[in-house]
């Protein structure tokens, strides 16, 4: 056929097409709507349908080449994402239809009924086909809806003692250079009753360039201040402590031990142990914390099985199980280079301890996030989308406002292309945790986040900001 059938009325084409002809017309409507009804006759309408196919093709394409953050911005708003299901399911709807119709218009009279079977057939064929598109890209819109509602709620239905007071999507930064946002590792475990937070880093990024600084603090961590003038620091003058066990005055021990001791003392709060965790690595390291995410490690397990696995560099034996003094460990993740690991083995490298130290756990702990981050390559991503939601809605909660996440993707992609840096409190001469000089803290946290942006800085009390780049190679011990 080198052209319309423009020479017959639409009707008459029916005596002139074989069943091959007439059901490969309806292929080309699955492919290239429009194009069939213009070659059936329809000029008007498959000229319209079309011009609308292919303006949306080339909406999209411009969205994702040179609008990337707008889109991005809008997958992160429950009404978009809403709207973006309406459209889709509004999309497929009227292919369907167009698919339909063109069989309709292209199918030869006469047809025995064996050929009417294998031609309805095939219609369903090509249908579903075009269903499956339409079909994963709801699911992935939906899930990410629910995901949103579920971990990010509104300002103005929730309550937070430390989160910024005034912020607004249109000003969610109100004039600061920073964003300082405590990344909090809790484990509940079998070990021991209630939360533990053994993981705690503070990202601190500079809004203007993207560039990172990481903050670690150890678990161990004692005579914690609160900034000056909140209720904590009334209560704990001299630094979070008490009598008892050290273990219940350690930085580890504010999430839980302050709203047991002083239910209520912070005000309206959604999780008061996260706003005095907040406060407590304020005071710490003498800089402000406006928001939390707390990952829970336990259930980190289904995020990992989600994403298909890990791939870390183990350099020396990492126990899984084990309490040191009462009994031994069930076995060890033996050390080998670029070692694929499955949820279960991702969570005792990041929480085994065993005959270890806390610092060695915190080294592998950041080795696990950016594994994590390398594991998730955007076909990884696009296949499991809706079991990484799943998992991430288990195991994450924040106080980051649903009003903000526009900001925050925008400034997620300044990070991408930012310096990151990283500043570890170990013990050493300078620093020991049972009693440190918070002092010296401050300057060393002052002078790794001037350094990472345009100023200058440095000097012997910066020292301790470095990149991390090599420090998860494989280097085995012994």
């Amino acid at each position: 056929m080198s052209g319309p059938i423009s020479g017959k009325r639409p009707d008459e084409h029916r005596r002139l097409l074989s069943l091959p002809a007439a059901l490969g017309l309806t292929a080309l409507a699955v492919v290239l709507p429009g194009s069939s009804l213009w070659l059936l006759g329809r000029r008007a309408l498959g000229i319209a349908v079309l011009t609308s196919y292919l303006t949306g093709v080339a909406v999209l394409a411009y969205l994702l080449l040179e609008q990337r953050a707008p889109l991005l911005r809008s997958l992160v708003r429950p009404v978009w994402l809403t709207a973006a299901i309406i459209m889709l399911v509004v999309g497929f709807v009227c292919w369907a239809l167009i698919v339909t119709f063109s069989y309709q218009m292209a199918r030869p009279d006469g047809m025995t009924r064996p050929e009417q079977l294998a031609a309805t057939a095939f219609l369903a064929v090509l249908c579903l086909a075009l269903a499956v598109p339409f079909g994963v890209a709801v699911r992935y819109a939906s899930a990410q809806r629910a995901f949103i509602s579920d971990v990010f709620v509104s300002a103005a239905d929730s309550s937070s003692a430390t989160r910024p007071v005034g912020v607004t999507a249109a000003d969610p930064w109100q004039g600061e250079e920073r964003v300082n946002m405590l990344l909090v590792g809790s484990d509940a475990g079998p070990e021991r009753d209630g939360t533990r937070t053994d993981s705690m880093i503070v990202a601190s990024i500079e809004v203007a360039t993207g560039n990172v600084v990481l903050i670690s603090l150890p678990r161990n961590l004692e005579d914690v201040p609160f900034p000056t003038g909140t209720p904590l620091h009334r209560l704990y003058r001299d630094g979070f402590t008490g009598p008892g066990d050290p273990l219940e005055w350690m930085l580890n021990a504010v999430y839980g031990r302050v709203p047991e001791l002083h239910p209520g003392v912070l005000g309206r709060s959604d999780n008061e142990g996260a706003d005095a965790l907040k406060l407590a690595v304020s005071g710490a390291l003498g800089i402000p914390v406006e928001y939390y995410v707390m990952v829970d490690l336990s259930g980190f397990v289904q995020l990992v099985d989600a994403i298909g696995g890990v791939t870390v560099n183990i350099n020396s034996p990492v126990p899984i199980g084990g309490v040191t003094g009462e009994r031994a460990p069930e076995g060890y993740l033996e050390p080998a280079v670029a070692q694929h690991l499955d949820g279960f083995e991702a969570m005792w490298f990041a929480r085994g301890r065993y005959g270890l130290d806390d610092y060695d756990r915190m080294r592998r702990q950041r080795c696990l996030m950016a594994a994590v981050i390398d594991e998730a390559d955007p076909v990884t991503v696009l296949t499991r989308y809706d079991k990484i939601l799943d998992a991430g809605r288990d195991i994450i909660s924040t106080d980051l406002p649903s009003e903000l996440l526009p900001a925050f993707v925008d400034l997620a992609l300044r990070v991408k292309d930012g310096k990151v840096r990283s500043v570890v409190f170990e013990r050493s001469e300078n620093f020991v945790p049972e009693a440190p000089d918070y002092n010296w803290v401050h300057q060393v946290v002052d002078a790794a986040l001037e350094r990472s942006g345009t100023g200058g800085g440095g000097g012997q009390k910066g020292s301790l900001a470095q990149s991390p780049v090599d420090a998860c190679a494989y280097d085995p011990v012994g």
